[in-house]
């Protein structure tokens, strides 16, 4: 039972690197662009529904990924995340995600 769990780990490590090597991280700057103006403003809190808006430069890239199709999905509730997640592909999710995660914080 070791040996298998430890094939998986191994395959489920290599897996995440590989796509975070196939994901565009100029791409990801570009895209994330219409996003600056609520995540890259330190301490900015929405109006509606009040939000205290996180700062994600540096942020787990599987994190990130999850969290943006959990917006698309609906999975995540928050009206202004879910229209701008809902027009992102699987590529552009990946592709803002490795930038983010490359970022320092």
């Amino acid at each position: 039972m070791n040996r298998t769990m430890l094939a998986l780990g191994v395959a489920f490590c290599a897996l995440m690197s590989s796509a975070s090597q196939a994901a565009d991280t100029a791409a990801g700057r570009l895209a994330f662009e219409t996003c600056l103006g609520c995540h890259g403003e330190a301490r900015y809190v929405n109006t509606y529904p009040t939000y205290h808006v996180p700062l994600l430069a540096g942020q787990h890239e599987t994190y990130l990924v999850a969290a943006l199709k959990a917006y698309r999905s609906g999975e995540r509730d928050h009206p202004t995340m879910r229209a701008n997640a809902a027009a992102l592909s699987d590529e552009d999710i990946a592709n803002i995600s490795a930038f983010l995660a490359g970022l320092k914080s």
